[in-house]
């Protein structure tokens, strides 16, 4: 195998050097007759370096030229004179002077050398008439400066008016270009490779009447198809105060659209810059449209249209040019169903319905598309829609799937006074998912003043946070961005069906609704996601928590992978069910950083009294694995790392039911017996020394508070439905509102007498004062005094033994009455939830 291939390898090397043994020996002759009017030049190509000569009889030049009547023989002192030379061949036509030789334009002279050559053909014409040329087939196709034509073979028309020229275009083979009409003379170009085997000019030339316009370039569209065509010297400007045609001869059963894809305007002095339509059945041609304008489509059969210069300011003239596209399709079956589209009550908002890949990818021109109309005429492959209007739209398309939804809505804050108590949805209008076509992304613009945040909530689908260790399987997903003027956080990916009921931002927020599948029109009738403004937070973010007790959810630092910027404080608030504990653990032992300025910072505390805050530096081991039994804080605080490596941290929270401890058991059932006991022996000694007790008399003491501070949930009813307030023991013989006198008629001192409670009702206890993480570099504690508790905010009535300065009763009565404030202060407690 490997010795064939060797062999052929060696076949191909002689043979090559055989050609160019050839070449380099062969001799040409050409002969021009003088009645041809041809000239045949030979010349070095540009910015080549030639070792290579022309030897003539005599002499070796590096140039030749042949002129008509002469006869040359030569010779070329190298084996591949195609990379050093190329060859033009010019044939002069004078139709002023003389009858023209109209019809078939055939390449001449034959046996020419393997160059790349040009053929020239110079046509002089009168500008009372009119030149055609003629393509045979596969006809022409037009391409923009600078583009090759896949077999390097390429056509040139230039348009000769007096002493100016105006190149028509450059053209390649295999396209629908099949006649061009010009006024006065032309100069035809083509050119062939050096290898190239074509023996035939491919058009020929007619003598036609005035066409009273710079040109006439007529194109014929069978089936499906589309073409680009370009005004004359594009992208050079058309020429001032002229006018062109393009025909399109095109099936009657097939619709054609125009688009303008680029374009711009000279400067008028007088007239207007225009396009002019002549559509056959049309009631108002010709149809008149400025460039700037949406162009017709879904036209039935041919047109023509027309491009119309102006006079042009002479200081400054501007550049008119035009480069369109026209698209013809077969009609489609449902291009007379519309569809409503109803925009009339949303505000702000735009909805993009546009081909697949846009606006990145530009789909090529043999690529079948699909239109979308506002009206029969009016149809674009993008089009855009606004709100506050009604519009009833159809599609010209044999695949809607090609086509997507784009749609933006901004909503904003200027007084928080005004929107802070208004909740937004942030759900996809009905009006768009009931279009025919895939929702590609729904974009909402969250706009809100300084001092001024933005709260997002998902209060029953709630949000999970899309990363490798819980991906997101949904339809959709919302990717959060919270963006300044001059920085950008990436807040992450979330979809539907997780833990975070609401997140909280600084700055202005851009949620990105993306699809995936075709699941999402059934999904969308459950969306959730709502946001309203908020007051000023302190961290850059805050996410509330809420866990499924079933689920182990992961949680990790926005901008993920790429880390916190520097001095970004964020932090989770994270909610444990009452008859659950939580375990908190950490997914790497470190932060991972060196910090250059500051000090990066991860704080944990439960929301309880008295719970102590962990507090980890970027230097220290993050903590071990551990339960919280209350609703707790985790905040992360990052400083400015030395190096690029910023901070990126995950925990992870499980749930499991709160075990019960036997010996906590034991202990209150031992405790409830031993409270048993007591009562019983109270109310032995009561009933055997009631006879001899003196009155006693409920006394109310304000400095004394029972009640624990700060302890939320501790009642089970609010103060105003309980009795708490209520004297729990009273002894029928206690009286109330007078001064008590003693036996011998001396007045005891005045007593605090109970009156029925009618002040204002507090409900729970305050709560202490919430959590706040420190934004400062410097590490310090923090200590803060539990607020003075207030009559009107904690039940504080108790018993208190008597004034000094009251007469003292026997030892009987005072132990009864010391028995008598144990019951009831035991039973007061109860009531209120003191005693467990």
């Amino acid at each position: 195998m490997a010795a064939g291939r060797a062999l052929a390898a060696l076949l191909a090397t002689l043979l090559a050097a055989s050609a160019q043994f050839l070449q380099q020996q062969a001799s040409f002759s050409i002969s021009l007759h003088k009645v041809d009017n041809i000239t045949v030049m030979i010349k070095t190509r540009p910015g080549v370096l030639t070792t290579c000569q022309i030897r003539l009889k005599n002499r070796s030049v590096s140039e030749l030229k042949i002129k008509p009547g002469e006869i040359v023989t030569f010779t070329f002192s190298c084996g591949n004179p195609e990379k050093y030379f190329i060859m033009e061949i010019q044939k002069n036509i004078d139709c002023v002077s003389g009858p023209c030789p109209f019809g078939d334009v055939y390449l001449y002279p034959p046996g020419l050398p393997r160059l790349n050559r040009t053929f020239i053909w110079d046509v002089k014409a009168s500008t009372k008439a009119g030149l055609e040329l003629k393509f045979s087939t596969p006809w022409l196709r037009q391409i923009e400066p600078g583009e090759r034509c896949p077999d390097s073979i390429s056509y040139n028309i230039n348009s000769c008016i007096d002493m100016a020229t105006v190149n028509i275009g450059t053209f390649c083979r295999n396209g629908s270009v099949s006649r061009v009409k010009l006024l006065g003379g032309v100069v035809m170009s083509l050119h062939l490779p050096w290898d190239s085997s074509l023996n035939s000019s491919g058009f020929n030339i007619a003598n036609r009447a005035s066409i009273k316009r710079l040109c006439i370039i007529e194109s014929i569209l069978k089936g499906e198809s589309s073409i680009t065509l370009m005004s004359p010297n594009y992208p050079l400007g058309f020429p001032e105060d002229e006018l062109m045609t393009w025909q399109f001869v095109i099936p009657s059963n097939m619709r054609a659209s125009v688009f303008f894809h680029n374009y711009s305007l000279s400067n008028c002095e007088r007239k207007e810059e225009r396009v002019e339509y002549y559509i056959p059945g049309s009631l108002s041609n010709p149809e008149v449209f400025k460039l700037s304008d949406s162009q017709p489509a879904n036209i039935a059969g041919s047109f023509n249209l027309s491009l119309q210069g102006c006079d042009q300011d002479a200081q400054n003239p501007g550049i008119l040019r035009l480069l369109f596209q026209v698209i013809v399709q077969h009609p489609q079956l449902d291009e007379n169903v519309t569809h409503l589209v109803d925009l009339s009550k949303e505000w702000n908002m735009t909805v993009t319905i546009h081909f697949e890949g846009w606006p990145s990818h530009i789909p090529l021109m043999s690529e079948p598309i699909c239109l979308i109309c506002k009206d029969p005429r009016t149809c674009d492959r993008v089009m855009t829609l606004v709100s506050g209007t009604v519009y009833k739209i159809s599609f010209l398309c044999k695949d809607l799937s090609r086509l997507r939804i784009t749609a933006e809505k901004g909503i904003s804050c200027v007084d928080l006074r005004w929107c802070q108590k208004k909740i937004y949805s942030l759900s996809v209008p009905k009006a768009i998912t009931q279009l025919p076509i895939g929702l590609h992304k729904f974009i909402w613009r969250l706009l809100a003043p300084d001092l001024i945040n933005i709260e997002i909530t998902s209060p029953s689908l709630k949000l999970q946070q899309h990363i490798p260790e819980q991906r997101c399987n949904t339809s959709y997903s919302y990717g959060i961005v919270s963006a300044t003027s001059e920085t950008e956080l990436n807040v992450g990916v979330f979809c539907p069906g997780g833990s975070i009921e609401k997140i909280q931002m600084r700055n202005n927020v851009t949620i990105s609704l993306k699809t995936f599948g075709k699941g999402f029109l059934n999904e969308s009738n459950h969306q959730d996601l709502k946001m309203s403004f908020v007051p000023h937070i302190k961290d850059e973010c805050i996410f509330t928590v809420s866990p499924d007790p079933k689920a182990k959810v992961y949680l990790q630092t926005p901008n993920w992978p790429y880390g916190l910027p520097p001095y970004v404080s964020i932090s989770w608030h994270v909610i444990v069910p009452s008859k659950q504990v939580a375990h908190l653990g950490f997914s790497k032992d470190r932060m991972g950083i060196a910090c250059e300025t500051g000090r990066a910072y991860v704080n944990i505390k439960e929301e309880t009294s008295g719970a102590e805050e962990t507090v980890r530096r970027e230097d220290e081991l993050l903590p071990e694995p551990r339960n919280m039994y209350h609703d707790f804080w985790v905040n992360v605080s990052n400083c400015k790392p030395v190096d690029k490596t910023q901070l990126t941290l995950q925990f992870w929270v499980t749930f499991a039911d709160k075990q019960i401890d036997l010996g906590v058991i034991l202990a209150v059932v031992a405790g409830a017996g031993v409270l048993v006991a007591i009562g019983l022996t109270v109310c032995c000694v009561k009933k055997k020394k009631k006879k001899s007790q003196n009155p006693m008399v409920g006394v109310y003491n304000s400095n004394v508070n029972t009640q624990v501070p700060g302890k939320r949930g501790l009642f089970p009813k609010e103060r105003k439905n309980n009795e708490s307030h209520v004297y729990a023991v009273i002894d029928d013989a206690v009286v109330y509102g007078h001064l008590l006198k003693e036996s011998n008629g001396s007045v005891t001192p005045e007593v605090d007498v109970y009156r029925p409670f009618d002040g204002p009702v507090g409900s729970l206890p305050p709560s202490p004062p919430p959590f706040s993480f420190r934004k400062d570099i410097k590490r310090s504690s923090i200590t803060e005094e539990p607020p003075p508790l207030m009559d009107t905010d904690h039940d504080t009535y108790t018993f208190a033994h008597q004034k000094s300065g009251q007469p003292e009763d026997n030892g009987d009565t005072n132990e009864k009455y010391n028995g008598d404030t144990s019951m009831s202060l035991l039973e007061n407690k109860e009531q209120d939830g003191l005693v467990e």
